[in-house]
């Protein structure tokens, strides 16, 4: 079985940074891919950002590009996210995921860690 645990969230003021990480377990851990999402209030879940696990490529949401850099340490099992130039409208409960197959849906998702950006 895979977990999946987020952890780094926090509050913030606009303008400042965080960096996200989310550690991966279990003895069948081999994603293909990994990314971010998040959840504002009364909101529903979006792509945030998204990274191969072999090769590294990534991909960002409009919203963040040029703000917040996805990567990945495989020999820690562990992806990131680093968030700079934080808004409030940045302010969500972040999720991890993971699929283990090319173009599937992702499986597994963490609990999710909040962000919260204070103006």
């Amino acid at each position: 079985q895979v977990q999946l645990v987020e952890s780094g969230g926090g509050l913030v003021q606009a303008g400042g940074s965080l960096r996200l990480s989310c550690a991966a377990s279990g003895r069948t851990f081999n994603p293909w891919r990994m990314a971010w999402f998040r959840q504002a209030p009364g909101k529903e879940r979006e792509f945030v950002a998204r990274i191969t696990w072999s090769g590294g490529s990534t991909a960002y949401a409009q919203f963040v590009q040029g703000r917040f850099t996805i990567s990945r340490d495989s020999a820690q099992n562990t992806m990131y996210l680093e968030m700079d130039s934080l808004k409030p409208e940045d302010t969500a409960v972040y999720y991890c995921a993971a699929t283990s197959t090319a173009g599937g849906s992702y499986q597994y998702w963490g609990q999710g860690t909040q962000v919260t950006v204070s103006s």
